[in-house]
């Protein structure tokens, strides 16, 4: 993965207003931007198309889990909105990854990234079977992403943790990795973190990071750390 920009800011505020003053801390150059449920919710397309003409790529984190022919109608509508890129819970199975990536290349000349949520990097294996999934969290993240590629999807949405797997597993396949946190920060809900040197140096192509910057005393001055210890890789 050649893009030097692999830092993804989540932006996960209740307000349009709230989003928008964390993003004036922020820099297109360094990062894109990630908008959530809450946000969306809240504020609609509106804070997609604010972000946008302030410069930043936008990942719709709205992680679509649906029938095939609703969850293309959505993707349709977030490609249309021009975002970078968007997700479907891989769950969902292959009709309906399919369609949303038919979906995204239709209509738009610059087609969105569709990217499959794995399992979340929230979940642990004693919480994946009382969903009845048995398999190991290593194992189900692998055969999600194979389902995912056979769909045609960009890549996938998994912990750090899995990165190196898919990496051999199934080279060149995105990996957009959560769970990420600076040494020393509180890993809150999430329960499958890392660092962001580790993550990449674990086969990570691009870190969701919240709290770690958005918290920062100096959110621009944290995303430039971030950046040179990367570059260093």
């Amino acid at each position: 993965m050649s893009d030097q920009k692999k830092v993804i800011v989540a932006l996960d505020k209740p307000t349009a207003d709230l989003a928008l003053s964390l993003a004036k801390t922020l820099d297109p150059a360094l990062c894109r931007v990630k908008v959530g449920k809450e946000l969306f919710t809240s504020a609609g397309p509106v804070i997609v198309e604010a972000l946008q003409k302030n410069g930043f790529d936008v990942f719709l984190d709205l992680k679509f889990h649906d029938i095939p022919n609703t969850v293309a109608s959505a993707v349709r509508v977030a490609a249309n909105l021009g975002v970078w890129m968007v997700d479907v819970h891989a769950v969902g199975g292959e009709r309906m990854m399919a369609a949303a990536y038919d979906a995204a290349h239709s209509g738009t000349s610059r087609a969105p990234l569709l990217i499959a949520v794995t399992v979340l990097t929230s979940m642990e294996q004693s919480e994946l079977a009382d969903v009845g999934v048995t398999h190991p969290i290593d194992k189900q993240v692998e055969l999600l992403a194979t389902l995912a590629k056979k769909s045609g999807c960009d890549g996938v949405v998994c912990s750090p943790l899995e990165a190196s797997m898919l990496n051999t597993t199934l080279p060149g396949f995105i990996k957009v990795t959560p769970g990420i946190r600076l040494a020393g920060d509180d890993a809150s809900d999430q329960r499958r973190v890392m660092t962001p040197v580790k993550a990449v140096e674990g086969g990570a192509d691009y870190l969701v990071i919240g709290r770690s910057v958005t918290g920062a005393p100096d959110p621009v001055a944290t995303l430039k750390q971030i950046s040179l210890d990367l570059q260093k890789l």
